[in-house]
């Protein structure tokens, strides 16, 4: 990014979101400190020296805030506190500055497109009634047909079944999401004053940045027209909604007002605060306007993690991610799993398979310009839960959809031979989801220092990304090499130094020895005389001076 003239050139400690490898915790599933079962600050505030030697640059949370927990936190009913199964404020505090202490810096999640039904706002609106200036805050509506009897419009929630619950006194309120998450209308200025606010409140308590949850969506299109196409079967998702063409709940012009807003608060702090967007576009030039010096510094580009486990597909994704960053002057977000999404170990086919398929396209990612985002559990090759019992599932799309994210946010395991694997302290046996008896070989014992495991192995390769001149911030882009059918491979420069990334999606092992010397790869390699050979799904860094 170019600094204006009137903004000041920015430090390099300024810049650190560049090229940051960033750890998705999910606060619940992470680390249990009083054995209720549940994660909780404290225990992510135990673990910080794990994430420190992983070698990771900062935590993203998951929302902590007060709330009913009907969709794990994502129903914010106090946006200025700490749940108490979670801890405290002071419990925040403490975490923060230890992990300042450490060089970790603290992400946290802003959920601003709607509340939780328990929200005092939403309370008062429902007491309030009809007209009042209380549900003036969120979008309640007339329903159509005989006595109001219909919702206001032919909008479906992502959860699924329509995106309106009508109340006693007849009117109609939107919820994108769960009914228990009502939308706010954005068009409010006090609902913009209140957001500002939050953002102050966490920025004085030194927050690095902010992850924004449904960053497309806080604008909705005027008169709230009906989508207009024939309704979608149970369960499909945002982007493919977006699909059939922009919708009149999600990407509207207007939530730009919003960023620019937004981005004076951030740059008036010190040390590069930043704010990436969950944004879902039916273009990456549409959502790469979510990106500039006068809105975000980053959005999630989801298209890297649907990307099938093919040459092409990487490749056409990576060339269309980096040609977009270079337009707007920001760098390209790469990410494989999240709290959202099927872990990428079971969605490149799970079991042996999946975990060297996984382990590759890591590689592949930690190799790239740009900043990184890691998911809990990844640098262990956890697999998705497939199997938990319906009756222990959480996750509010289940009920609505029977479509569940619960698989992705087991606990994670630290120790030990039987769930909930050190999870909690020593002798505590609960959790809030079940782990699978196969993890205990997964733990992050089981694979410290252990040769070959996927622990060590993004261990080696975060540190060779922090250290190596040719995968720094300013270094060169990417240059594509010709690898032969089925083989993507580029390679990165600093000066007369050169590292090349090969990844082998081919049916065969390729020979690598003209690329240079081995740094490290997802799986051994094999010899061929005095050379060697890149296994099938498997990637390699290598360097030459």
């Amino acid at each position: 990014m170019t600094a204006s003239t009137a903004t000041p050139p920015r430090t390099a400690d300024d810049d650190w979101w560049r090229s940051a490898v960033v750890y998705q915790v999910y606060v619940r599933s992470f680390s249990d400190s009083d054995g209720d079962g549940t994660g909780d600050l404290q225990g992510i505030r135990q673990r910080l020296p794990y994430l420190r030697d992983l070698g990771v640059d900062a935590l993203w949370l998951t929302p902590f805030y007060t709330s009913p927990m009907v969709d794990g936190g994502y129903d914010v009913a106090d946006y200025r506190d700490v749940d108490p199964m979670f801890g405290t404020l002071a419990d925040f505090d403490a975490m923060i500055t230890d992990a300042h202490a450490l060089g970790l810096r603290i992400i946290v999640d802003l959920v601003p497109n709607h509340t939780s039904s328990a929200h005092r706002w939403f309370t008062a609106a429902l007491a309030a009634g009809p007209g009042s200036p209380e549900r003036a805050r969120y979008l309640f509506a007339d329903g159509r047909g005989a006595h109001g009897a219909l919702p206001p419009n032919d909008w479906e929630s992502i959860f699924g079944g329509p995106a309106w619950t009508r109340v006693e006194d007849g009117e109609w309120y939107l919820h994108l999401f769960d009914p228990a998450q009502p939308d706010l209308n954005w068009r409010h200025p006090e609902v913009r004053a209140e957001f500002e606010d939050v953002l102050r409140f966490w920025l004085d308590r030194g927050v690095d940045g902010f992850r924004i949850d449904v960053a497309h969506g806080m604008i909705k299109a005027e008169g709230l027209p009906d989508v207009g196409f024939s309704t979608l079967t149970t369960g499909q998702r945002q982007v493919e909604l977006l699909g059939k063409g922009r919708l009149p709940y999600f990407d509207q012009d207007e939530v730009h007002d919003i960023y620019r807003a937004w981005r004076p608060i951030l740059d008036s702090y010190p040390g590069g605060r930043m704010a990436v967007a969950e944004a879902w576009a039916e273009t990456p030039q549409r959502l790469a306007r979510y990106i500039g010096p006068d809105e975000l510094h980053q959005a999630f580009s989801f298209d890297f993690l649907d990307a099938t486990w093919s040459a092409d597909s990487f490749r056409k994704v990576i060339d269309t991610a980096l040609a977009e960053s270079t337009v707007v002057g920001a760098p390209t977000t790469w990410v494989l799993s999240n709290h959202d999404k099927q872990r990428h170990v079971t969605r490149y086919g799970d079991g042996a398979d999946g975990l060297r398929r996984a382990r590759a396209a890591s590689l592949l990612m930690l190799a790239l310009p740009g900043c990184a985002y890691l998911y809990q559990g990844e640098e262990l090759g956890l697999p998705e839960v497939l199997d938990l019992p319906d009756e222990l599932r959480q996750d509010p799309a289940f009920l609505r959809t029977g479509e569940s994210r619960d698989g992705c946010r087991v606990p994670v395991p630290w120790s030990g031979e039987l769930a909930p694997y050190g999870f909690g302290p020593a002798g505590s046996e609960l959790s809030w989801l079940p782990a699978p008896a196969t993890w205990s070989a997964l733990s992050v014992t089981a694979q410290t220092g252990v040769p070959g495991s996927t622990l060590e192995l993004y261990r080696a390769a975060l540190r060779i990304r922090h250290e190596h001149p040719a995968l720094a911030v300013d270094a060169g882009g990417v240059t594509w090499l010709e690898g032969g059918p089925g083989v993507l491979a580029f390679s990165r420069t600093a000066g007369a130094t050169v590292l090349t990334c090969v990844v082998n999606l081919s049916g065969a092992p390729v020979p690598i020895d003209g690329y240079g010397e081995p740094l490290v790869a997802s799986e051994a390699l094999t010899g061929q005389g005095s050379g060697h050979l890149l296994p099938v799904d498997a990637a390699a860094w290598l360097e030459r001076r």
